[in-house]
């Protein structure tokens, strides 16, 4: 049976966990940096004033809001791998308990993936199933345009065998009316927004799949997955338990623009949400990581991913960067934790099935193989 409410200590304790071994920073800390600095409390931007937010759309202009209002600023070469929640050690718990996490500054489609795959283990350890994994995409403006155009044609086809209620509610909002017509299971024909994709909105959505394939997640391709307003682009998905949402996820670049205006950036969120017990949440308590996982390249990042799941399972502590690209960004990174080791996968380690283990105060380095790597890191601590 699936669980209706999870308490807060547990969501919160998981969600660091998750973060941890798929390197997304909680929002807290650097809230706790910026504490004494002279940021400027601003409010919401102006030019949101005319745009329609859903719930969900909602709670990430406030993640953004904060982000910008604490100095968090992302780059291309420095992306944010963010977690964030509303569950405050110290306070009263909320009855619905809401749980972020976002990539902010980069385009890649490995970066979906990261956070697909964080959600998942998050959604599986709090449910104890396995959750299903829906995604679409319904594109940049110029797909949505055309799409919107193909939904139009739809429902005027169709309007003497559809409900009137469907023509009147195209007339208002045509995805609305998309909506209203996959819950009332009206939508076996409905055209799917895949087919109209832009060549630079298809490419995208490719190299998600493919990364998906390789790096064995499961998911399903759902037509019927649409991400209405103006806020979102590209990339949607959401996963399941028991067959209800628990997680929405998409691509927000536009709605980045609105806080961060000098420089045009990317951003995927997931947003997990679920209903809540307890009184007083205490802080998660802290974990010294003593190894921090470099990698460098494709094949290697694939890797990471997967041996993420690995690594947590067995309690190894350890955390990585894999969406950051810069070795030199990623073993900076790792200096500021002060892991004492070093684990290091490069192409020809990824390709021949290794890592190398470095002593960052002796310099030693030993070859593991992949096989036994989790056994010898743990003999290590």
């Amino acid at each position: 049976m699936m669980r209706d409410v999870i308490p807060a200590e547990e969501l919160l304790q998981e969600a660091h966990i998750v973060g941890q071994y798929y390197g997304f920073t909680p929002l807290s800390v650097f809230a706790e940096k910026s504490r004494g600095t002279a940021h400027k409390n601003k409010g919401y931007p102006e030019t949101l004033a005319g745009v329609t937010l859903d719930p969900i759309a909602e709670t990430v202009v406030s993640f953004l809001k904060q982000c910008r209002n604490i100095g968090c600023v992302p780059s291309p070469r420095q992306p944010l791998f963010l977690w964030h929640t509303n569950i405050t050690p110290g306070r009263p718990v909320q009855k619905k308990a809401i749980i972020q996490f976002h990539a902010l500054g980069t385009d890649r489609a490995l970066t979906d993936v990261i956070i697909i795959r964080a959600l998942i283990a998050l959604t599986r350890d709090l449910f104890h199933e396995e959750p299903v994994v829906r995604i679409n995409s319904m594109g940049d403006k110029e797909t949505r345009a055309r799409y919107a155009r193909e939904l139009g044609n739809f429902f005027k086809k169709r309007a003497e065998t559809l409900p009137e209620e469907y023509a009147t509610c195209a007339k208002r909002d045509i995805l609305e009316a998309a909506e209203l017509a996959i819950a009332h299971e009206y939508a076996d024909d409905l055209p799917a927004p895949t087919e109209h994709l832009s060549d630079a909105s298809r490419r995208r959505f490719e190299d998600l799949l493919e990364y998906l394939e390789t790096t064995e997640t499961p998911y399903e391709l759902a037509h019927t997955l649409i991400n209405r307003g103006t806020v979102w682009n590209d990339t949607c998905f959401e996963l399941l338990i028991g067959g209800r949402r628990v997680v929405w996820g998409s691509r927000y670049n536009d709605l980045m623009r609105h806080f961060f205006p000098s420089t045009p950036l990317s951003a995927t969120c997931a947003v997990f949400q679920t209903a809540s017990e307890g009184k007083i949440v205490k802080k998660a308590p802290s974990t010294r990581l003593r190894f921090s996982f470099v990698h460098i390249g494709g094949e290697a990042k694939r890797l990471s991913i997967r041996l993420a799941e690995e690594f947590r399972k067995a309690h190894v502590p350890l955390t990585q960067n894999i969406g950051v690209e810069s070795l030199t960004e990623q073993i900076l990174l790792a200096e500021r934790r002060n892991s004492p080791y070093l684990l290091i996968m490069g192409r020809k380690e990824a390709l021949e099935g290794s890592a190398i283990l470095r002593n960052r105060q002796t310099q030693e380095e030993t070859i593991l193989p992949l096989v036994s790597l989790i056994e010898r890191l743990k003999a290590v601590v």
